[in-house]
């Protein structure tokens, strides 16, 4: 059997049938004022791609800083970093964080062996 998982004593089912103002009740103050002043956004976000996931075409989206909802859960939204669109899979954890937050625009430095001119040691070295 399955382990229901909860957000602050709701299911996901529960959470579903809250209208996004409603949901703002059960977020920390910061997330809640942000929320409450792009409802509107968010709504309209939906309702568009509702369509999208119904006919499964993928939902790309600008927008990094909209934040999640329950009527999101079990979506994959392609979060824009700048370059390129990275897949993120909505998961119940992911309510009321942004979604910017899980598509990083920076990656990790990988450094490679030293060019030529790049210390003075190297100048010590024969050129091939």
């Amino acid at each position: 059997m399955a382990q229901q998982i909860f957000f602050k004593g709701k299911t996901i089912e529960e959470l579903i049938k809250l209208d996004v103002r409603e949901f703002a009740k059960y977020l920390p103050s910061r997330k809640k004022r942000s929320l409450l002043r792009q409802f509107n956004d968010i709504e309209k976000f939906i309702q568009q791609q509702k369509r999208k996931v119904e006919e499964k075409k993928k939902i790309r989206v600008h927008a990094r800083d909209l934040i999640i909802v329950p009527q999101m859960v079990g979506w994959t939204i392609a979060v824009h970093t700048g370059k390129e669109f990275v897949p993120v899979e909505i998961i119940m954890e992911m309510l009321g964080h942004r979604l910017g937050e899980f598509a990083a625009t920076r990656k990790k430095v990988e450094h490679s062996a030293p060019g030529i001119g790049a210390t003075r040691s190297s100048a010590a070295l024969s050129v091939k």
